[in-house]
């Protein structure tokens, strides 16, 4: 009988993570869904991360925007845009201040004097070249957290102080993200998905930080519309009600943790001692894991395709040998 349940995919696996990019795989995937998640994904990793970025910024001698500074190779407009693409790590909510005073040469973002709560993560970044001997550029700038784009009038909606320059801030610390999938056998079905993402911030949070957290915003949106703590309650339970078989010992079952039990549970069963042909038909059926595979009857068992009772067998004894058994 064909099984009606969606088979879960793999553990998210690292192909490879600096701390500007990274290259994640999630491997059998049911078909279809890999395009379902990475695009999800993505668009929740480009628009909802949460980053930090210059809000305010205050440079000496300066009234406004359109004015030029003697001794600098820059005008104003030029210096801000080059401010724009400095990115830096804040922690805690509240807005920071960093300053940067420059007698002569190249101004990089290295040369900003920042607070414990601030780290500049793009540390070569150019600002501006002091070209007049005595002449200093001195910047104060204002470092605020936010989310996706906003423009200079909603960053402030109060009035500033005379040279005070308000700026458009982009705050995600998303660079770029993307992703590929391709098909891969599982069993005898070779439709299934495989996953691979690539994601590239400016620094401020890790790639695998970005997915994480764009993964917690998915079901936190998918908690608003339905109660899933009815399904966290079963899934809590689900150690304290598998069924031992009769050569475990009170005290042998008693000696395994909940934890230790949670994680046998989620063994897959490609993993376990089985034959080839048992483990075919059991994919088929979408039972991936031990946890899976206890919910079966042996009647059950036996009414999939290509599963005899040489599998039957074969499936009580690995069972066994975790101390669980076959639905009665």
């Amino acid at each position: 009988m064909m099984s009606l349940s969606i088979v879960l995919p793999s553990k998210l696996k690292i192909v490879s993570e600096d701390t500007h990019k990274g290259i994640f795989e999630i491997e059998g995937l049911y078909p279809g869904y890999g395009h379902t998640l990475g695009n999800s994904l993505r668009r929740i990793i480009l628009s909802s991360i949460p980053g930090a970025a210059i809000t305010q910024i205050k440079i000496k001698g300066v009234d406004h925007e359109f004015s030029t500074l003697a001794g600098v190779r820059e005008d104003i407009i030029t210096i801000i845009l080059n401010l724009k693409k400095v990115r830096f790590q804040l922690t805690g909510d509240e807005p920071a201040t960093a300053t940067l005073s420059v007698k002569g040469g190249i101004a990089k973002a290295s040369d900003f004097q920042t607070s414990g709560q601030l780290v500049v993560t793009s540390p070569d970044q150019y600002v501006a070249e002091v070209t007049a001997k005595g002449t200093e550029l001195h910047i104060e700038v204002v470092v605020s957290k936010g989310m996706g784009f906003v423009s200079r009038e909603m960053v402030s909606k109060d009035k500033v102080d005379i040279g005070t320059i308000t700026t458009d801030a982009r705050f995600s610390p998303i660079v770029g993200a993307s992703y590929d999938v391709e098909d891969m056998r599982v069993g005898d079905r070779t439709n299934y998905n495989r996953l691979r993402m690539t994601i590239e911030t400016d620094g401020s949070i890790s790639p695998r930080g970005a997915l994480e957290d764009s993964i917690k915003i998915m079901l936190e949106q998918f908690h608003a519309i339905l109660d899933l703590k009815e399904v966290a309650k079963v899934v809590a339970t689900e150690p304290e009600t598998v069924r031992t078989t009769s050569t475990a010992s009170a005290d042998d079952s008693s000696s395994v943790s909940k934890e230790d039990m949670t994680e046998i549970l989620k063994t897959r069963i490609d993993s376990l001692q089985l034959s080839t042909r048992t483990l075919n038909a059991l994919s088929d059926a979408g039972i991936r894991t031990v946890g899976g595979l206890i919910q079966k009857t042996e009647e059950g068992l036996l009414e999939l395709d290509g599963f005899g009772e040489k599998g039957l067998n074969e499936v009580k004894e690995v069972l066994t040998g975790y101390g669980l058994s076959l639905k009665k």
